[in-house]
């Protein structure tokens, strides 16, 4: 079966199978012909690897070779322990853990890309946030990485999911929309509204940069991870609200991808332009 899908055609399989994300373990078992049950052992696995990631970044002794990132995300979650947090007990946690994931991956450590490495902690933060506080099992939670999965699939088939073709805005943009998709789907959303809510992301993080600091995935690329959490979660609460997205979500798709070919070179991943040539940053790296 060819998995080069559409949102639209997504959508329309699962309405058939049941949900987004048994539509997506139907498609990827008949496309790779491993069982059912074993995709979803596979994908627990990958849950697991994330859990790993996002307590191993909670080090505080954490640094990464450049000296740039690291130990940060214990700040931020000391923060949030003390209840200070503006964002409450869901998405406070998500920023964290979010946080995390980005800084292990910049200290050389073993995390899942979702979809990229440079956008691995906005997924993983919104699901172990809601596994925490909202009690979410790790069957649901696998269910929702499927769903969140699809909608991957589809923008990278039409679009990019790469900082260096597409700009930022197809690594944590992406990201964002398949965790604002896993949301729904944990709150019993349907696919159409899994679909309305990855393209409220998108919509959001529509034109961002690709800046990497010194030519690394670590400054602006760890806190973009923190904010794109945040768009993750206003979108996934906006259709779940009700609001429908008025604009269909592969015209917003087609639409980043022609931003992202509009885009200067100097703003996809070169390291030339943005926060990239700012002098400060740039002269810590010179030390």
């Amino acid at each position: 079966m060819n998995m080069d899908l559409t949102l639209r055609e997504w959508v329309r399989m699962a309405r058939r199978c049941g949900s987004l994300a048994k539509a997506a373990i139907a498609a990827q078992a008949a496309e790779s012909g491993v069982t059912e049950e074993k995709l979803r052992q596979i994908m627990l696995h990958h849950l697991h690897c994330m859990q790993e990631a996002a307590k191993n970044g909670l080090d505080e002794k954490l640094r990464s070779v450049s000296g740039l990132t690291g130990g940060q995300a214990a700040h931020l979650l000391r923060y949030y322990q003390q209840g200070s947090s503006l964002c409450g007990a869901i998405l406070g946690k998500a920023e964290v853990y979010a946080l995390s994931t980005a800084e292990c991956n910049a200290c050389m450590g073993k995390i899942v890309a979702a979809p990229t490495a440079g956008a691995c902690g906005i997924l993983p933060g919104a699901i172990l946030a809601m596994m925490e506080e909202r009690g979410v099992t790790e069957d649901a939670a696998v269910d929702a990485l499927f769903a969140a999965a699809a909608v991957g699939q589809s923008i990278a088939t039409q679009a990019s999911i790469s900082g260096a073709e597409g700009g930022c805005q197809a690594e944590c943009g992406s990201a964002a929309a398949m965790a604002a998709a896993a949301l729904v789907s944990l709150q019993g959303g349907n696919a159409q509204q899994c679909a309305d809510a990855a393209a409220f992301a998108l919509m959001n993080l529509l034109g961002l940069v690709c800046d990497p600091v010194g030519g690394l995935v670590e400054v602006p690329c760890v806190y973009r991870n923190v904010g794109s959490s945040g768009v993750a979660f206003t979108a996934a609460d906006m259709v779940l609200s009700g609001i429908c997205c008025p604009i269909d979500p592969d015209e917003v798709i087609l639409a980043m991808k022609e931003v992202g070919d509009a885009l200067p070179s100097s703003l996809r991943e070169t390291g030339e332009g943005g926060c990239a040539a700012c002098a400060s940053i740039c002269n810590r790296l010179r030390m």
